[in-house]
């Protein structure tokens, strides 16, 4: 699954042009490396998005393309 899609589905980040924009601005990283937006997610990767003065650290735990918002929590563990 797309980075971009993957952050929208877990609702790491609201909207998916959003995730789109943190991307291309170099804000979101895959296992310490800046990612694009097309980057596959897989479980197992680890997750940092910069939010201005702080990072948020994940660890993806499964992939889907479709979820409720009360599992979308499930899809990763905080660091």
């Amino acid at each position: 699954m797309r980075l971009d899609k993957y952050l929208k589905v877990s609702r790491l980040i609201k909207r998916r042009t959003v995730a789109n924009e943190a991307c291309d601005a170099g804000r979101v990283l895959i296992n310490g490396v800046t990612a694009k937006a097309g980057t596959n997610v897989k479980v197992g990767d680890k997750i940092t998005i910069n939010f201005g003065n702080k990072d948020v650290n994940v660890e993806v735990l499964a992939v889907e393309e479709t979820v409720r918002k009360e599992e979308a929590g499930e899809l990763y563990r905080y660091i």
